[in-house]
């Protein structure tokens, strides 16, 4: 039953991507359709159109086996052995360069959100005391 559970899920999740992959269609977006699928698919899940328990196991499944989505990629690598060969210490500097750039970022970010929410919590404190 988990399993059939699992199906739906993720057949819900890709019915917003497959109606994100037509509006970058007959808008002419720029935007790929997996990408405004999921971002309909946020508004949906904020707006309580959809709740959290009807994506939740097949979006943790999706990440469990997310590894296997990147097998067809390493396996296409195999074709560009020349490029590897010749470039390969350079694509190694980007996707290091990239990765650090991301990494601290995305802490800079953990950080600024966290400082905000302290702040409301301090907030809110200072707020009922006055009151």
């Amino acid at each position: 039953m988990k399993i059939v559970k699992i199906l739906v899920q993720v057949a819900i999740m890709v019915l917003f991507t497959v109606v994100g992959d037509l509006l970058a269609k007959w808008f002419h977006l720029s935007v790929p359709g997996s990408m405004i699928g999921m971002l309909l698919l946020f508004i949906a899940l904020q707006l309580k159109w959809i709740k959290l328990e009807w994506v939740e196991l097949g979006g943790n499944f999706l990440l469990a086996e997310m590894l296997l989505f990147f097998v067809p990629s390493a396996v296409g690598i195999v074709q560009y052995q020349s490029l590897i060969v010749s470039d390969g210490s350079r694509i190694m500097f980007v996707i290091l360069l990239s990765t650090i750039i991301v990494m601290a970022l995305t802490g800079i970010s953990a950080e600024y959100v966290s400082r905000i929410k302290e702040g409301k919590k301090d907030g809110e404190r200072q707020h009922r005391r006055a009151v």
